[in-house]
């Protein structure tokens, strides 16, 4: 997501609140990964949030009534995964 149109395509498609951004370096490729708060049912203990990949566009969904520190952790799990993604495109 390098430019404003990118970011507003994105927001069209996931139907989030704008928290703010995560920058990822891999292989001299700079990402920036919007992190977007929604509302996410609790079916089951399962991990929620995380990384996603949408038409394209790559982002952190955050479930936006957890617990900061919640919150701070499925960011670091959607960043861990990001790299992982991204490592995967770029360094193999």
């Amino acid at each position: 997501m390098q430019n404003g149109a990118q970011n507003n395509a994105l927001s069209t498609q996931v139907a989030g609140r704008l928290l703010g951004f995560v920058r990822v370096l891999i292989g001299g490729h700079v990402h920036e990964l919007a992190v977007q708060g929604v509302t996410i049912e609790k079916d089951s203990n399962a991990n929620v949030g995380g990384f996603f990949v949408a038409d394209d566009q790559l982002g952190i969904l955050v479930d936006e009534t957890a617990a900061p520190t919640e919150i701070q952790a499925q960011i670091e799990r959607g960043t861990a995964e990001a790299v992982q993604h991204l490592s995967r495109r770029y360094l193999n």
